[in-house]
């Protein structure tokens, strides 16, 4: 049986990272909580799913990274490394620990408006490139 690419990260990134568990997986990417060895910190560890980059390859994948890399703002999360192993594309940012908007949407079904209204402010100011 082939081995997943999560088992080789973790065998090949053993010196750096200790993955930890999934934190959540969507179209493009799995995201792993690793703990990061050198600086004694929790980080996310977001991998493209190899049956994606087996199909499409790993392009977009690769300029989202570059993309990350030059973002600088309170309300992105910046990119601490990347790099690539077997085929596998991964990148690295910090983990912050909390409930997602997706996962509070899924239990509360609708926000305060005080609250949306300040969510939706810093994403829009996000997109802006604002500080």
């Amino acid at each position: 049986m082939p081995e997943a690419p999560v088992d080789r990260l973790t065998t090949r990134l053993a010196d750096r990272y200790r993955i930890e568990r999934e934190l959540g997986s969507g179209g493009m990417a799995t995201v792993y909580l690793a703990f990061d060895v050198r600086h004694a910190r929790k980080v996310a560890l977001k991998v493209l799913k190899p049956e994606l980059a087996a199909v499409i390859g790993a392009a977009r994948f690769l300029a989202e990274i570059k993309t990350t890399a030059n973002l600088q703002h309170p309300h992105i999360l910046s990119l601490h490394d990347s790099g690539e192993i077997d085929g596998t594309v991964y990148y690295v940012m910090p983990f912050v620990d909390g409930e997602s908007l997706r996962d509070r949407l899924t239990r509360e079904t609708q926000l305060p408006l005080a609250e949306a209204i300040r969510i939706a402010s810093q994403v829009a100011d996000a997109r802006r490139g604002d500080a």
